[in-house]
């Protein structure tokens, strides 16, 4: 089926449902299309969209004077469909998508904490991203509430969080975090288990809740670039190209082919160091150390030459609107070639070790089981999804240039453990430095940078680029002079840590670790 050969379908549907739709689904924010439902269709709309087949992927809300505009992005065979609607700002309640839709869960409270949104036949109620920073009833992202926060005298503790419990005999309560023994972000997790066997595993999220959103207003295209880059910074690259591939199609400004390429050869290198510091540590997470000492090994060598030739170990504000900010020396592509085949060669061996260590074996294999119909009901993305039967990569199903004329392979399993998260990573780590090599030898002449013209007010764009954790959203709003009004990035860590309390579940404590490094959630990237 051809891009939106299904829209017809789709409308006729919702229409038939008695779900009056507005606007063609014309292209007003490319590549997705959009439609207007009004308020009271929202819930329904969302259910209808269930049932048609498509997958939620992420809601956000922006002030427009005395009203929101609510929108919820979707996604079905690789083309991009918005729902869009009005909310007025003394009464803001919508129904929610979160029954028809469990990914829905979590967004939607971030915007009932941010902005004051009410959900409807919300199945979970509690506050999620606010730790008693800003008292309840003021809502950052609203336009009275100032840039600067609100100083309290003294932020009081987030004691009263109102944890679920497990009732009956035997069953005991693990409070892990927030603070972790180790140099990793903040995070809590309680559990409920008996003996060793987790019964439920309950995530608090938000404790690294940075303002990303209301500090992104009123930057120039290149302030936000250097912003966005630092949402997580692991995924810097990814997440600064997906901001300014939306602010480029509001500006209607188009990247130079070498400056594309460039981009993909940065976000493929990304995937690349992640996908080996994250293979080592699964390993080490069990005992296995030597694989996390040779994989260390490489994941060094590699960022050093990240450092040699880019400028930055991770890359950090290489990619800059209009394209990007450095170009390696020509002598830069005979290196990288032959880093690839040495890299190759190792992990040929490495792999090897990996795939027939019996001890390693009987710690990840059937552990932190994630079913391909729950990864489906929670939209779970990246190396998580595919793990699971998932096989979403924006890179083959919605290509974006250079991806549109490279063959990119999307490995697929659907044992869902430990074991086939680790397979994933290693497979995708050989056919990242395939499309690299592929983007050495087809490097376009040319300029790697276009000038960015100042967009109208009120131009909107929307971004999708696959990070090494999965589909990265970013959607922009400009305002007057060329200045972001609204920014709203979505990791697809939203998607991914909600997998976790699922995996746990009937697992023993002492493996929470390793399932835990199996997903790598970025806390950062979803605290916002």
């Amino acid at each position: 089926m051809s891009r939106f050969e299904w829209l017809e379908e789709y409308r006729a549907r919702l229409e038939a449902g008695g779900v009056p739709l507005q606007g063609d689904g014309g292209t007003r924010l490319p590549p997705a299309r959009v439609i207007q439902v009004e308020a009271d269709d929202w819930g329904r709309a969302g259910r209808y969209s269930a049932a048609f087949g498509c997958r939620w992927a992420g809601v956000w809300a922006e002030q427009r004077g005395g009203r929101f505009g609510l929108y919820c992005l979707l996604e079905y065979r690789g083309d991009y469909l918005i729902l869009e609607t009005e909310l007025p700002l003394a009464a803001p309640l919508i129904a929610s998508h979160a029954p028809v839709y469990p990914a829905a869960d979590r967004q939607e409270r971030h915007l009932q904490d941010l902005f004051g949104i009410r959900f409807g036949q919300h199945p979970d109620a509690r506050r999620w991203v606010r730790h008693a920073a800003w008292p309840a009833g003021r809502y950052p992202l609203r336009d009275d509430f100032p840039l600067n926060g609100e100083v309290l005298e003294e932020t009081p503790p987030d004691d009263d969080y109102p944890f679920s419990r497990v009732q009956g005999a035997g069953v005991y309560e693990i409070p892990v975090g927030p603070v972790h023994a180790g140099i990793i972000e903040p995070g809590h997790f309680r559990f409920q288990a008996v003996g060793e066997r987790v019964l439920k595993l309950e995530e608090r999220l938000g404790y690294l809740h940075k303002g990303i959103e209301k500090i992104a207003v009123g930057r120039d295209p290149v302030g936000l670039a250097r912003l966005a880059g630092r949402i997580s910074g692991d995924t810097t690259v990814a997440h600064t190209w997906a901001a300014c591939l939306a602010m480029e199609r509001a500006a209607g400004v188009e990247v130079p082919s070498r400056g594309v390429a460039l981009r993909a050869l940065l976000a493929e290198r990304e995937r690349v160091a992640n996908h080996l510091g994250d293979i080592g540590a699964i390993c080490n997470d069990v005992g296995f150390a030597f694989a996390l000492v040779q994989f260390s090994r490489l994941r060094e060598l590699w960022l050093r030459r990240n450092h040699e030739l880019f400028g930055h170990r991770l890359m950090m504000d290489r990619i800059v609107p209009g394209g990007v900010a450095v170009e390696p020396e020509p002598a830069a592509v005979g290196l990288l070639q032959e880093d690839h085949r040495l890299l190759r060669d190792e992990l040929g061996a490495l792999y090897d070790i990996l795939e027939d260590h019996p001890s390693l074996e009987d710690r990840l294999l059937t552990t932190g089981r994630l079913t391909p119909e729950t990864a489906h009901r929670l939209g779970c993305l990246g190396y998580v999804g595919r793990a699971s039967g998932q096989g979403f990569d924006v890179r083959q199903a919605s290509p974006h240039p250079p991806y549109d004329r490279l063959p990119v392979v999307v490995p697929l399993f659907r044992e869902g453990d430990v074991a086939a998260r680790l397979r994933v990573r290693m497979e995708e780590t050989l056919n990242s430095l395939d499309l690299l090599d592929r983007l050495l030898l087809q490097l376009p002449e040319g300029g790697i940078v276009r000038e960015m013209s100042v967009p109208a007010a009120g131009a909107r764009g929307i971004g999708m680029v696959e990070g090494w954790r999965g589909e990265i959203v970013c959607y922009v709003r400009f305002g007057e002079k060329g200045r972001i009004a609204r920014f709203f990035p979505r990791d697809p860590s939203w998607f991914n840590w909600p997998a976790l309390e699922q995996i746990m579940l009937g697992n023993i404590v002492p493996d929470f670790p390793v399932c835990n490094k199996s997903v790598n959630g970025s806390y950062s990237g979803h605290d916002l």
